[in-house]
């Protein structure tokens, strides 16, 4: 591939509080259609986020909910109402209708409400009734349809109170409004919008609300991961949480199970490289270059999760800055021969780090065998940048972390840097040792039946370092 073509492509391609924020732990069809806020199909099913939003009785949580909604407007967002899954009153209960407490949780019911939760994170769609306020039972034969989404925000008053249902949530936010405001907001609906007497919104308050607010909703608010004073007034809040939604949205499915795995951005440049270096026609030139700039970006990323002391320096100017000391006891192990590669960009960003080797003979997927290390004898005092830019079945980055702990280094002392990384690997890596961190910079499809990375990017090893076979099938080794 010419250096012009080169050019071309990449051109192309080119507990925290915060004013009134807690983050505590971070009509009449047959059938109405609720389509996402984009109608861009989903080629592959993923997980969607779920958000959950309670709250007592108007304290605005619809608000929140629009608002976060109109915020994400470039992703698909659907919104699953609690009311609409009441139980129906039977002829007895319609006949004592104002002795009926619909803030209590046996008022709604919850098996289908999980059911309909279940399909939709499974990818699958659901009709999902109306249910009028007025006449306290379902619209028969109209229901929404309500299709599976990138986003879906679950609100109610009563959604934190089964585990099931807390369960099935990335996110639990809780609308915090003073009882005065939500009791005058209740009026108002009540009183506009149901066309019910003030009296009698007054007594159902006093009989069957506060005590449910008090019982059952309140209690509730142990379990949000965010606590929003004001509802829909805090524009703060709103925006902190959004940013937050985007930033979980971007991540690949593996980060949410495994908060070690860490995902470089993806940028159009990044894929512009990942375009060059995986393609079987790329000059061993463009490999090498592509390779050492993607290399440095995983490297310098990984550098990051380093811990570090405050420091402060003496300008020129003479003015003080406070910044941060880097980690002094560091070093670098590379798995030979692929993992030798990423040592120039190392030794480029830490000057004079000591980097140790690991030689680990691979045979299929099960034949790993240990036969060379060469290691820092000041190892078990160090911080240990493992380099390696293939994860594949994981077995042999099994072999060398196991090695580094034998050698006395502490697992939560471990970065493991690679280019690209096999979801199978991810599993078996971060499961026999959950305090490593990964740092990588895509996430393939898989495994073939050869145990090679795929589309992976070859024989890493043999094309950065010109050793390849012309007549040899380009395979990726799995670390």
């Amino acid at each position: 591939m010419g250096s012009k073509s080169v050019e071309d492509l990449l051109e192309a391609s080119a507990g925290f509080h915060f004013s009134g924020f807690h983050l505590d732990n971070l009509a009449l069809g047959n059938s109405e259609v609720e389509q996402p806020t984009t109608s861009a199909a989903e080629s592959v099913h993923k997980q969607p986020f779920v958000i959950g939003v309670a709250g007592g009785a108007a304290s605005g949580k619809t608000t929140v909910c629009d608002m976060i909604i109109e915020q994400l407007h470039d992703q698909r967002v659907v919104l699953v109402n609690q009311d609409s899954f009441y139980h129906n009153l039977s002829e007895e209960e319609l006949m004592r209708v104002h002795e009926y407490n619909f803030d209590h949780p046996d008022a709604f019911d919850t098996e289908h409400l999980l059911c309909c939760m279940e399909k939709l994170k499974h990818g699958q769609a659901v009709d999902i009734s109306f249910y009028d306020v007025k006449n306290y039972k379902n619209y028969i034969g109209r229901t929404r349809r309500v299709n599976p989404s990138d986003v879906i925000i679950l609100e109610g008053i009563l959604i934190f109170h089964d585990p099931r249902v807390r369960d099935l949530m990335n996110m639990k936010i809780f609308v915090d409004t003073d009882a005065d405001v939500r009791l005058a907001r209740r009026i108002r609906r009540d009183t506009v919008e149901k066309g019910r007497e003030i009296g009698t919104v007054l007594d159902q308050y006093s009989k069957f609300v506060k005590p449910a607010f008090d019982d059952f909703i309140l209690p509730t608010k142990k379990y949000a991961d965010i606590i929003i004073p004001r509802g829909g007034d805090n524009h703060v809040a709103i925006d902190l949480i959004v940013q937050h939604i985007r930033t979980k949205l971007g991540q690949h499915d593996l980060c949410k199970i495994y908060p070690n795995l860490y995902v470089i951005q993806s940028t159009f440049q990044i894929r512009g490289m990942h375009t060059l270096i995986r393609d079987a026609q790329t000059t061993k030139h463009d490999f090498v270059f592509y390779s050492d700039r993607l290399i440095r970006l995983v490297v310098e990323h990984g550098l990051g999760h380093l811990p570090f002391t405050e420091k402060q320096v003496t300008t020129p100017t003479g003015s003080v800055y406070t910044g941060v000391d880097f980690c002094k006891r560091l070093c670098g192990v590379s798995v030979i021969r692929s993992g030798e590669s990423m040592e120039n960009a190392l030794r480029a960003c830490c000057k004079g780090i000591k980097i140790g080797k690991i030689l680990i003979h691979r045979e299929g997927d099960n034949g790993q065998q240990l036969i060379y290390e060469k290691l820092p004898k000041d190892i078990s005092d160090r911080h240990v940048l493992l380099l390696d830019p293939i994860l594949g079945t994981g077995n042999s980055a099994v072999q060398a972390i196991s090695l580094l702990i034998r050698k006395g280094v502490p697992e939560s002392n471990i970065i493991f840097l690679n280019l690209i990384s096999a979801p199978q690997g991810v599993h078996v890596v971060c499961k026999s040792f959950p305090r490593i961190k990964i740092v990588t910079s895509e996430i393939d499809t898989g495994l073939n039946e050869d145990f090679r990375v795929i589309p992976g990017m070859g024989e890493f090893g043999d094309r950065y370092f010109g050793t390849d076979d012309d007549e040899q099938q380009h395979v990726t080794t799995p670390a």
